[in-house]
């Protein structure tokens, strides 16, 4: 957790002794800076990582290990980045050995994207294009795990007042989120399903509806067969499989166009004629369109 003017690379750095040997760090366009690419590696940990879209990249200055895929010499800026020490940047070696990779992402009903990948996993033959290209395609999982947290949970908006009671109420949440994948972990472990098609919301629900039941029953062994019907309910309602499955920045609900409570309730008064003013709005909100 930091501040709201603390940056990205700050916080993950703060991240790195909690890293093990042999992990793979897979990001975004963030996570493929040099200090990350350059450090990481010495500890024997591994980045995949979008290239930023401000490095150019010509394949036929590379070594080429392939169609689309070659290495790269990478050497190090002058300029030390915020969120290291000048003693930890003089450090990092001057110059790097990367791989980037290209591949198209084609999408049914979309033109097909480039993506350009940079990593640290240099040999092609443990780690072919193919193979990085479907494991950057699971980074999207992780988005998909910030929605079951902040709206199938709940977390959207937290409600407390200082900042203490805030970080307190976030940890809650992901204490509850942690429990519920251990429930969608043990699941899978009892009977050989797929752990992505287990469904979150699905587990959520079935949650509430056991607990109760769980809670009022008599005797362990009636717990006990509760709690495998349970796990039961949850591996034999799989999600489909759905691949290059679209999911949009969107909401299906749409907000009542009341106006915002800006003021407290007892000073607060409502507009002499709602629908007056609900029309002067969108009018002016089509003139601006226009």
């Amino acid at each position: 957790m930091g501040s709201y003017h603390s940056h990205d690379l700050r916080l993950f750095h703060q991240l790195w002794d909690e890293l093990k040997a042999n992990d793979v760090i897979l990001g975004d366009r963030l996570f493929g800076d040099y200090a990350t690419l350059a450090d990481l590696p010495r500890r024997a940990i591994d980045v995949v990582a979008r290239l930023n879209a401000k490095r150019k990249v010509d394949f036929r200055k590379a070594n080429r290990l392939g169609r689309n895929d070659g290495l790269f010499v990478v050497t190090k800026a002058k300029i030390c980045p915020p969120y290291l020490t000048p003693a930890q940047w003089a450090e990092l070696p001057a110059a790097i050995t990367v791989r980037i990779v290209r591949f198209q992402v084609i999408t049914k009903g979309s033109r097909s994207r480039s993506i350009l990948l940079v990593t640290t996993l240099l040999d092609p033959k443990l780690y072919p294009l193919e193979a990085l290209a479907a494991l950057y395609a699971r980074r999207w999982r992780l988005e998909l795990c910030f929605r079951d947290l902040k709206t199938q949970m709940g977390m959207e908006r937290l409600r407390c007042q200082t900042p203490d009671m805030v970080e307190k109420e976030a940890l809650a949440y992901l204490v509850a989120h942690n429990l519920v994948r251990c429930v969608i972990a043990e699941s899978v472990a009892c009977y050989q399903v797929e752990i992505e098609r287990v469904s979150f919301k699905g587990t959520v629900d079935a949650l509430r509806q056991f607990t109760q039941t769980i809670t009022q029953a008599r005797g362990r062994k009636r717990r006990q067969e509760l709690w495998q019907d349970l796990l039961s309910n949850l591996a034999r309602d799989l999600v489909p499989l759905r691949p290059g499955r679209r999911e949009p920045r969107a909401v299906k609900h749409r907000p009542k166009p009341f106006p915002l409570l800006t003021r407290p309730r007892h000073l607060f008064k409502d507009r002499v004629s709602y629908d007056r003013w609900l029309r002067r709005k969108t009018s002016s909100k089509n003139r601006r369109l226009i």
